[in-house]
């Protein structure tokens, strides 16, 4: 009977170890792709990234993917939100983005940003969210 219960012990403690690694392994995957970019150009084009391992690969992705002319950069997030506003009457007029650890306030801002800019119907053009945000 003793010997039953040493192997049931020994079984339940490899389990609990089996599944604390494997929990501490998805934390790491997760914790190390928590970078995201943000890339605005003319009229309205944008480009955006997350879920990357750096900052730069995401400012690079986020390049690659703004369709217009003039497009920059606006903003890199680590484990955060960023969002994009343009004047929905005029795209190639006022804008805004803004960068925050939750979705509604990066979104409000940018919002914000573009009725500062002048615009009269801001909507959000796009937004992205990176990991924990």
């Amino acid at each position: 009977m003793a010997d039953n219960y040493t192997s049931m012990i020994r079984a339940l403690v490899v389990a609990s170890l089996f599944l604390a690694t494997a929990t501490l392994m998805l934390v790491t995957v997760n914790a190390a792709r928590a970078a995201g970019a943000l890339a605005i150009g003319t009229c309205g084009a944008f480009g955006e990234a997350f879920d990357f391992r750096s900052t730069e690969e995401a400012s690079q992705s986020a390049l690659s993917k703004c369709q217009g002319e003039s497009c920059r950069v606006v903003t890199t997030a680590r484990r955060g939100c960023a969002a994009f506003a343009v004047d929905f009457v005029n795209p190639c007029g006022a804008h805004g983005w803004g960068k925050g650890p939750r979705l509604g306030g990066s979104q409000n801002a940018a919002l914000e940003a573009c009725y500062r800019d002048g615009g009269k119907e801001c909507v959000i053009r796009t937004f992205f969210c990176d990991a924990k945000g």
